[in-house]
């Protein structure tokens, strides 16, 4: 008798255990999931940078014949998005930038996002690449200017005050929200990413987002001179131009005095 008062009790120690193991994973056993395996709370679901109708300048002159010849040839995008690439390409002044942001808890709120300086170093003056462009550049939603001593995002329509001191964004799991960014620097090369700044319930984590490669963003000011400069070729890819040349199809070299 005593046996099967134990196993009833018993069973009906389990079944109510279950009961609110169930209701507390169903109202927050997910994150909880989240939270002891070490997941983010957000996810990066895209990151790029538009190199594609962007002046650029390289930290490092193109030398090598093989490498002049993917440039200056009709060679893939990517081929030519390689070489550049591996000689340290960074857009000129101005990085535009898309983030897509996917939330990883059942709520959550972005409380801030900081451009982040990793490096600063001087101009890039190995070659400069000049777009010339068809049409006016999209609307940027954010913009951060890096030679400020505090970098902070901030609105077209209220550029003194920081975006995120007003404003937050709240995520559900598995919605995204796109992020259109600028980064302006002109008085130096930066590197740097973005820092963001979540808040789940009581707790507050921070996730750093990076280039599409892994690597830090780019950009740098205008140098006074560079080693070569480039325009875009009628036959693809890019054709050399003289300095003269340069100066006379772009406004920021003659804007900054380097002409």
């Amino acid at each position: 008798m005593r046996t099967w008062l134990a196993g009833i009790v018993s069973a009906v120690i389990v079944a109510a255990v279950g009961v609110v193991f169930s209701a507390w994973f169903n109202a927050r056993g997910p994150d909880a999931v989240d939270n002891i395996g070490g997941e983010p709370p957000i996810k990066v679901g895209h990151v790029a940078v538009d190199y594609a109708a962007q002046d650029t300048a390289l930290r490092e002159a193109v030398t090598d014949p093989a490498d002049r010849a993917v440039l200056l040839g009709t060679a893939s995008g990517s081929r030519r998005d390689s070489v550049m690439t591996r000689h340290d390409r960074a857009p000129l002044e101005t990085a535009d930038l898309t983030v897509v942001l996917v939330g990883n808890r059942s709520s959550l709120r972005i409380v801030d996002i900081q451009p982040r300086v990793l490096d600063r170093k001087p101009v890039s003056d190995g070659a400069l690449f000049i777009f010339n462009p068809a049409g006016e550049a999209a609307t940027i939603e954010l913009s951060a200017d890096l030679d400020d001593p505090a970098p902070r995002f901030t609105s077209p329509e209220d550029p003194d005050t920081s975006y995120f001191r007003k404003k937050q964004i709240d995520l559900e799991r598995d919605e995204r929200v796109t992020l259109s960014m600028t980064v302006t620097g002109t008085a130096a090369y930066y590197a740097f990413d973005l820092l963001v700044t979540v808040l789940t319930g009581d707790r507050t984590e921070q996730v750093t987002v990076r280039g599409p490669d892994g690597t830090p963003f780019r950009v740098t000011g205008t140098s006074s001179t560079y080693h070569a400069y480039y325009t875009t070729s009628p036959l693809g890819g890019w054709q050399p131009i003289s300095r003269s040349g340069a100066c006379a199809i772009e406004r920021k070299l003659a804007k900054a005095g380097k002409c």
